[in-house]
């Protein structure tokens, strides 16, 4: 058994796919505007897992995107090889962070707003 496909919910899908690509780097697996359903993928990741990117439309889940979102509770951590210079690259193309990289017992994390209805935590691999 492995990993297929998560999700996370956004405020608006086509939105989103634009953010995590364009900004985030990932790369789109499947994107169907007409249905509003848009998966990506990690970059150069042959069969990896799907993040989908799910609309908030069900009351559930916006209630639960909207709660981790005014606590300030990440949705989702994405490992990347270094926090600190992809904290600098993705200041520099206008995401917003709660505060700079920290490092604590679990390692170097830092936390940024994606903008379509989330927190999301990177954390050094």
């Amino acid at each position: 058994m492995r990993l297929k496909m998560c999700s996370i919910h956004v405020q608006d899908p086509a939105e989103a796919h634009s953010f995590y690509t364009g900004t985030l780097g990932f790369e789109t697996l499947m994107a169907m505007p007409e249905y509003n359903l848009f998966i990506v993928k990690d970059p150069g990741a042959d069969g990896g897992v799907g993040l989908l990117l799910e609309p908030s439309d069900n009351p559930i889940a916006a209630a639960y995107m909207n709660g981790l979102h005014d606590a300030g509770l990440p949705a989702i951590v994405f490992g990347v090889p270094d926090v600190r210079a992809e904290h600098q690259r993705l200041t520099a193309a206008g995401v917003q962070f709660q505060g700079e990289p920290s490092e604590g017992a679990a390692g170097v994390s830092a936390v940024f707003d994606d903008g379509c209805g989330n927190f999301v935590q990177l954390h050094q691999d």
